[in-house]
């Protein structure tokens, strides 16, 4: 089994590449949109409903 140790660090370097360098290119969105959860919560309701409705 010669091909299990290159595997792991080759997902390990992918993970690190998704949550850690594309973080930085994607910031969290929802942060400008409410101080509170329940603000950011009533954010994301009024999207969904205002984007299902033709």
């Amino acid at each position: 089994m010669t091909w299990g140790k290159p595997l792991i660090w080759l997902i390990l370097i992918k993970l690190f590449v998704m949550f850690a360098i594309l973080r930085v290119f994607f910031p969290d969105f929802l942060a400008s949109k409410g101080d509170t959860e329940e603000e950011q919560q009533d954010y994301i309701v009024e999207q969904f409903v205002e984007r299902s409705t033709p």
